[in-house]
């Protein structure tokens, strides 16, 4: 008798997709090593964990924070509840358990494996844009600033400056955060 889990079709891609976003994908499961390692295998995950406890899952999630990394845990179920928990950003699909859904600070409302890879996409993207925002906002108020402090310019030119400054970031942050595929 064979019981066996099929592999979603994209969960190649999905893995592939997060390694060259600089993202190290780790399998943990409570299957056998034998079961793992040939899924591991067929993925492409170079690493991997078997027949892991759900507090073992937590405690692993701890030493990689521990060790000054970010986090993100994907469950479903609700073994993975502990792990989910102790991330930095817990993950669940539209199909998890209710207690994985509940736990998780994200539930993705699909089931494509590739809605992860998009959600980490629109986060970096979004990260990039605050910071290049605050950047331009401070650096451009702190000039104007400093010419009204040497009275180089009027407090009215300044006031219409930072308006505009501020009407031209809020336009440009209205644009797509994700490139057209």
């Amino acid at each position: 008798l064979l019981i066996e889990d099929p592999i979603r079709e994209e969960a190649p891609a999905m893995i592939s997709a997060l390694k060259a976003m600089g993202i190290r994908p780790v399998m943990m499961t409570g299957d056998s090593y034998r079961t793992a390692k040939a899924v591991a295998e067929r993925l492409g995950f170079e690493e991997f964990y078997a027949e892991v406890l759900p507090e073992d899952k937590a405690n692993f999630v701890q030493a990689v924070k521990a060790d000054g990394k970010k986090v993100i845990m994907i469950g479903d179920g609700v073994n993975d509840s502990p792990a989910l928990s102790a991330s930095d950003a817990g993950i669940a699909m539209r199909d998890s358990s209710s207690l994985a859904q509940e736990i998780s600070d994200i539930t993705i409302s699909s089931n494509d494996l590739m809605s992860l890879v998009t959600l980490i996409e629109i986060s970096q993207s979004l990260m990039k844009r605050i910071k290049f925002n605050y950047r331009t906002v401070t650096g451009f108020n702190g000039g104007l600033i400093a010419l009204g402090f040497f009275a180089l310019i009027t407090p009215g030119s300044s006031a219409l400056l930072h308006n505009g400054s501020t009407l031209v970031l809020a336009l440009n942050s209205m644009t797509p955060l994700l490139k057209e595929r």
